[in-house]
């Protein structure tokens, strides 16, 4: 049981921490007051951004490299949402059609044809000596890459943040209710650029980790939908940041199987295989439909 158990965890923490990057950085920028349907962009700009720059300087630059990509595309969103004050579902949509489009037609002009995927440099898993050797749990959560463990210390920090700091008690308050926040001396604008900025660094440190730590190559569209599933995962987290880390990992399990289906042979169209993560997105929010509790300001400008 242990042979299947521990390496379907393993895989699970692995394919979990994209979205955890991109679920925990869209958590903070609803908590804003505003939805990033962005967030798919800044995904795949970050793949794109992590590729060029790693190919360059090394993974360990590639990382930054896909963080400032995502940050590029953010910077739009917040543009057009905060400053010119449009419409956040449209503006977010737009966001994401430029990322795929844009980067798509960059990889082609960079790299032609072929592609990069043999040249790229990736990080390969570290293990942590004897945490490592608990069984069952210590591989799994102690023989992961770099991003995996980062995401150890992040959490908590965001956590603690919004929670128990003035700052993000005002982060908080602008996404509940604006204009008090306003009475109260809160810069909104500020927080609001801020909060997107952030999510989108997050969204393309997700993107990066999916090219340097487990794809090793760029593909066009390769974020996958992952941009979304990270806003249904805040959603699924009841807007926490330890409820959104639980449902990446439910996330990261369902991808986990779509592997683990994939390699057992059955006799069943591949289509469905890839539609599992998602079908069970769609089912999770019907069931949990009516019981969040989302900030009261929340896409409403």
């Amino acid at each position: 049981m242990d042979a299947l158990l521990t390496p379907f965890l393993e895989a699970t923490l692995r394919t979990a921490t994209p979205l955890a990057f991109a679920a925990l950085g869209e958590l903070v920028t609803e908590r804003s007051g505003v939805i990033n349907l962005g967030l798919e962009g800044s995904i795949v700009a970050g793949c794109l951004g992590a590729l060029v720059v790693a190919g360059a300087a090394g993974p360990a630059a590639g990382f930054l490299g896909g963080a400032a990509a995502g940050v590029l595309l953010a910077s739009l969103l917040a543009l057009f949402v905060i400053t010119l004050r449009t419409d956040q579902i449209i503006a977010g949509t737009a966001v994401t059609m430029l990322g795929l489009g844009l980067t798509g037609t960059l990889y082609r002009v960079l790299y032609g044809v072929g592609g990069a995927g043999l040249s790229t440099p990736t990080v390969a898993p570290y293990t942590i000596p004897l945490l490592a050797d608990i069984p069952v749990l210590g591989p799994a959560l102690f023989r992961q890459t770099a991003p995996t463990y980062a995401l150890y210390v992040a959490l908590p920090l965001i956590a603690w943040w919004l929670h128990r700091t003035h700052g993000g008690l005002a982060l908080r308050a602008t996404g509940e209710r604006a204009e008090s926040a306003v009475a109260a001396g809160v810069p909104v604008a500020r927080m609001r650029w801020a909060a997107i900025l952030f999510g989108g660094a997050m969204g393309g440190l997700g993107g990066a980790t999916l090219v340097l730590a487990q794809v090793g190559s760029f593909n066009e569209g390769m974020s996958a939908g992952r941009g979304f599933i990270a806003i249904a995962i805040v959603v699924l987290g009841r807007w926490s940041a330890w409820g959104t880390a639980a449902a990446s990992l439910v996330f990261g399990g369902a991808f986990a199987l779509q592997y683990l289906f994939q390699s057992t042979g059955l006799d069943v169209p591949y289509s469905l295989f890839l539609a599992f993560p998602y079908v069970l997105t769609l089912a999770l929010l019907a069931l949990l439909r009516g019981r969040s509790a989302a900030p009261a300001g929340l896409a409403q400008g």
